[in-house]
């Protein structure tokens, strides 16, 4: 870093001796093997360090290859946690954002992510691999979200906007198709418009359903080539499709994902729901919260359902909040604003 280093000894942990102050102070250096790692882990200008400092309320300098952390006790033990996740990240062939590494901070203040922030070896990794990335959880219940979909037949994803529930979702599916666990991925969400009157949309039906369905797009090409996408859609192993196109068919051999479920009246959900088949999966998602079903008196078939089937074998819920939101800090803010008591 372009600060001037502290000069201390390699120590573990040691407090600050003086007396008087009732935080305990600590200082911890770190080594690291590959030092050509050393670049993106501390970023461009040291930008990545300087954000763990901010965040964690320490101080960071570098030596060679040798990182020298100190401040209050607790908030070092956290940035060398969080060091340490993000080096064996790159080590591992993974990128590192700004988004990577407020994540891997959030979820070092949880003590039962041993084995990911941690880095624990002995613990099976939690991925999940596609064409282009590969996806870590960014918070504790997007963890817990990775294990339900390789496993339930049937997961809710409730929460706020940028949690990550269709990503994730889109993620699982893409990479069962990619290795032949499913044979199908269908992508379907209700074509209401939020709050807004569009009026009159021209072109064919593919041309009036697209704008309702371009995030679910988005998510796929974030994951595979552009040109694979096209050409699966074009043999019909990929499907985007709004939720009325579902009604009479029998979805075997699939990985179908509901976005936007909250928009969905009992009718509708009851009809998808009943939709599942042989060897596939189903998740839906959505924030019960932003319902913009037209009339404004009717209930979200996601609330129905949730309320109904919750706990019934085989099928699972993930609850989202604030806290989770991996997209900009500031969005999580915005969301828990908005969700506070004055809401």
């Amino acid at each position: 870093m372009g600060r001037k280093p502290t000069q201390a000894a390699n120590t573990a942990l040691s407090p600050d001796p003086t007396p008087q102050r009732e935080i305990r102070r600590a200082q911890v250096d770190m080594d690291f093997e590959n030092q050509s790692l050393l670049v993106p882990l501390f970023g461009q200008f040291d930008a990545n360090l300087v954000q763990i400092e901010n965040r964690l309320g320490v101080f960071i300098s570098a030596r060679g290859d040798t990182l020298h952390i100190e401040g209050p006790e607790d908030s070092v033990a956290r940035a060398r946690d969080v060091i340490q996740s993000l080096y064996d990240r790159l080590a591992q062939g993974q990128d590192l954002d700004t988004g990577a590494i407020e994540s891997v901070i959030a979820m070092s203040n949880e003590p039962t992510l041993d084995g990911i922030v941690n880095a624990d070896k002995s613990a099976p990794p939690i991925s999940i691999r596609t064409r282009r990335k590969t996806i870590v959880p960014r918070s504790k219940a997007q963890a817990g979200y990775m294990h339900q979909l390789a496993r339930e037949d049937v997961i809710f994803a409730l929460g706020p906007a940028g949690t990550g529930k269709t990503y994730v979702a889109v993620a699982q599916a893409v990479s069962q198709l990619i290795t032949g666990s499913v044979q199908r991925l269908i992508l379907s969400r209700p074509a209401v418009e939020a709050g807004e009157k569009l009026g009159f949309l021209p072109g064919d039906m593919k041309d009036k359903v697209d704008p309702y369905l371009r995030p679910l797009y988005d998510a796929l090409f974030d994951c595979m080539p552009p040109e694979q996408v096209e050409r699966r859609i074009a043999s019909g192993e990929i499907e985007i499709a709004p939720i009325a196109f579902m009604r009479g068919r029998t979805l075997a051999d699939a990985f179908v994902i509901l976005d936007e479920a909250q928009n969905t009246t009992k009718e509708q959900m009851k009809m998808f729901l009943t939709r599942f088949g042989q060897n596939s999966r189903m998740v839906v998602c959505g924030d019960p919260r932003q319902v913009d079903i037209p009339g404004g008196d009717r209930m979200s078939g996601l609330a129905d359902a949730v309320g109904r089937l919750e706990g019934v074998d085989g099928i699972a819920v993930t609850r989202f909040t604030a806290a989770d939101v991996v997209r900009h800090p500031i969005v999580g803010r915005i969301v828990e604003a908005y969700e506070g008591p004055n809401a």
